[in-house]
């Protein structure tokens, strides 16, 4: 059987996941070595999971629809954790794998990720509400409380600090990318620059790629 892998990363959650792109190539790989599946393409998105646009999610899901094969992921969550986005992937007939979760079917995984997404809304409510039960007690929040001041200092350097592990985390996951453009074939800043753009693959800062933020990448 044909298949087509799938693979995505999110600088803003990637910690939190606890698998990384390489962790998901090798989980994909074992799983389609095992089947002794034939991988006809491989695609990765670097983005957040709400976002539902991806590019090159819907490059490989065109693929399977025009080869008839299907789409192996290493984690139902790699898709989404949108509901909507769940279905609408159902009804385009794609058939899809998630080797973390191999004995289940498609409307199996359509609960799961229906269960998913109500406890992400559940909890953004009850912070909402909490936030403002205490406002209308009167109590302070943030910085604004007394006294505050030493924890605005700490949290501006916790965020600078965020911010440079965020961007070697970028680093980190798109130098297989860099690496796999530069195996067939292309070589330099602007070319690489090219490839990037035409996969759809934002810089960190969600905007374009140029030779020098290509540079900069590779630099370290």
């Amino acid at each position: 059987m044909e298949c087509v892998t799938y693979y995505r990363v999110s600088t803003a959650k990637q910690g939190k996941s606890g698998l990384g792109l390489e962790a998901q190539k090798q989980a994909v790989e074992d799983y389609v070595k095992l089947f002794g599946l034939k991988i006809i393409g491989s695609f990765t998105d670097i983005e957040s999971g709400s976002q539902n646009d991806r590019r090159e999610l819907q490059v490989a899901m065109d693929l399977c629809r025009k080869k008839k094969a299907r789409l192996i992921i290493a984690k139902l969550d790699r898709l989404s954790r949108n509901l909507a986005f769940i279905a609408k992937l159902m009804e385009s007939k794609v058939k899809f794998t998630a080797v973390d979760m191999q004995g289940c079917n498609e409307f199996s995984v359509h609960i799961m990720a229906a269960i998913a997404q109500h406890e992400r809304e559940v909890i953004g409510q009850r912070t909402k509400a909490a936030l403002t039960a205490a406002r209308a007690r009167g109590q302070k929040l943030g910085f604004s409380r007394p006294g505050a001041e030493e924890g605005q200092k700490k949290a501006t350097r916790n965020s600078n600090a965020k911010n440079s592990e965020k961007a070697e985390k970028f680093r980190q996951n798109v130098k297989p990318i860099i690496g796999e453009i530069e195996r067939a074939g292309v070589k330099t800043l602007a070319g690489i620059a090219a490839a990037l753009n035409a996969r759809g693959i934002p810089t960190a800062n969600g905007g374009d790629w140029y030779p020098t933020t290509v540079k900069n990448i590779l630099k370290y």
